[in-house]
């Protein structure tokens, strides 16, 4: 790989971090119930992502849904019940608890993992699990904003996306572009008879179709082509710059503060993230340096 390459990479990645971290924004900007939001940007992220795989992929597109088996729509499903809990959780709490407490996914994902392939996480991940935990105690006890029930829905909404990692990893034949397609069309026909589609104006379809293309399909095109051009652990890290960046726009647009209790908080969380995610890195290329 060329440094014209890794640029490349560093660039798409950085690119999808932020298509991603926009949730918050939309959902502020959008003044809709939540039904309705979540329906109309299902219908244009499964447009916006469908259009993606056939762009990346062709004609073998087609194979790739038709060869969808039932961990695959297992995925879906999962993945579409995660899209309903985020959005809803982002109306029910501030976006900088939501971004926070989504940011220990590496180690719910663990403990999944230990729960359901019994993959033993190491000593570092433990510690570095009870530093999150005790960051995100720290920002729900201690700071005045947000609401329970949102950070509820936010575990909940953490918990559905480390379930999806651990699907991936067992059944590792999964077309994940085509299921990310079709999780966002199911999580649109769910949300459907309870949303009040029609009663959006014309600006409000468009900034939905914008919520559904930026952040879905947007976001999922440029990581997955940044990706192959950089080593994993620099994709995660970039990856995580998600937690501190979506409380930044809705902070800049909206003027939603994050108080001193979730400040606190969230940066135990994300030093404990990018410890795990370093030393992990160390530990696999370790055996790789002694051998060189």
């Amino acid at each position: 790989m060329n440094s014209a390459q890794y640029r490349l990479g560093l660039l798409l990645v950085t690119g999808s971090a932020i298509a991603w971290s926009m949730a918050g924004f939309f959902t502020r900007l959008i003044p809709l119930d939540t039904w309705t939001l979540l329906a109309w940007r299902g219908i244009f992220g499964g447009l916006g992502i469908g259009a993606v795989i056939v762009a990346l992929e062709g004609r073998k597109a087609w194979h790739g849904f038709a060869s969808m088996g039932w961990p695959a729509w297992i995925f879906a499903l999962v993945s579409a019940l995660g899209m309903v809990l985020f959005i809803t959780s982002l109306r029910h709490t501030t976006v900088a608890h939501v971004a926070v407490i989504y940011a220990t996914i590496p180690f719910v994902a663990a403990a999944v993992s230990w729960f359901a392939l019994r993959e033993r996480p190491t000593g570092s991940a433990i510690l570095a699990s009870l530093a999150a935990l005790a960051g995100v105690c720290v920002m729900v006890g201690l700071s005045g904003e947000g609401g329970r029930f949102g950070d509820l829905l936010a575990f909940a909404m953490t918990l559905t996306m480390a379930v999806m990692m651990v699907i991936a990893r067992k059944y590792q034949g999964i077309p994940v572009t085509q299921a990310a397609c079709f999780s966002a069309l199911l999580s649109a026909l769910v949300c459907w008879p309870l949303a009040d589609p029609l009663a959006v104006s014309a600006h409000e379809l468009w900034l939905l179709a914008l919520f559904g293309l930026v952040n879905s399909a947007l976001g999922l095109t440029l990581f997955t082509l940044g990706a192959r051009y950089l080593p994993p652990i620099e994709t995660a890290l970039i990856g995580s710059l998600d937690a501190p960046l979506a409380p930044l726009w809705v902070w800049l647009m909206f003027g939603e503060t994050p108080g001193a209790g979730t400040l606190v908080g969230g940066l135990i969380v994300f030093i404990a993230v990018t410890a795990h995610i370093l030393l992990s890195a160390t530990r696999r290329g370790a055996p790789e340096t002694a051998g060189t």
